[in-house]
């Protein structure tokens, strides 16, 4: 069970990640020219594996994205990053 719970605060926070990542303009371009997506995509299947994974690795791949997107999160990026792994 406390895996479950564990899986179920990471898929959260990598969706708080995503919708902070979209609602940052410069972020979202970068994003969505990267990965493919499109908002019509995003929007039909955010919580989706895929997807979360797609924005943990674009965070992952470039420090200073993953800090400031855990500050807007109110959380420690350390935090943010070990809900990634």
């Amino acid at each position: 069970m406390p895996h479950r719970v564990t899986r179920s605060v990471n898929e959260a926070l990598a969706l708080r990640a995503l919708a902070a990542v979209i609602a940052d303009e410069p972020l979202r371009t970068r994003f969505l020219s990267l990965t493919g997506y499109d908002v019509p995509t995003l929007r039909a299947r955010a919580g989706e594996a895929d997807v979360l994974e797609a924005v943990t690795d674009f965070l992952a791949a470039h420090e200073p994205d993953l800090i400031r997107i855990a500050e807007s999160l109110g959380v420690k990026p350390e935090t943010l990053a070990s809900a990634m792994a």
